[in-house]
């Protein structure tokens, strides 16, 4: 099995803050990282969900590949992930794990779970 979600084509991922309570959750542990979402277009993006379930299920990691600024690569652990349909296509939400200081999350409200009905 795969484990990582790579983006191929497009700008470097823009992450925002968490200002979820179940979502701070995930970042419970002895190291301080930084828990951000990002909302990334997709063909089948419920697929992707599913193939992150798996991995947990099987207690295993799924990373998220992608390009920073600077076109380096770059990958970050993926601790929740949700799909939904918007009037532009599907769209995956992904909630991953930084080092904690390693980048700058774009401040604002966070529309995680609660904004999208399913």
């Amino acid at each position: 099995m795969d484990d990582k979600i790579t983006i191929i084509e497009g700008p470097t991922p823009t992450f925002e803050e968490i200002n979820d309570g179940w979502a701070l959750g995930l970042n419970e542990g002895p190291e301080l990282y930084d828990l951000v979402m990002t909302r990334v277009r997709t063909f089948n993006g419920q697929a992707l969900v599913e193939r992150c379930h798996r991995a947990w299920n099987e207690r295993s990691n799924v990373f998220l590949h992608y390009r920073n600024e600077l076109g380096l690569e770059e990958r970050a652990p993926i601790m929740a992930a949700r799909s939904v349909t918007t009037d532009d296509g599907s769209v995956l939400l992904l909630w991953v794990r930084l080092d904690f200081g390693e980048t700058k999350a774009e401040s604002g409200e966070d529309l995680g779970s609660e904004d999208f009905d399913d």
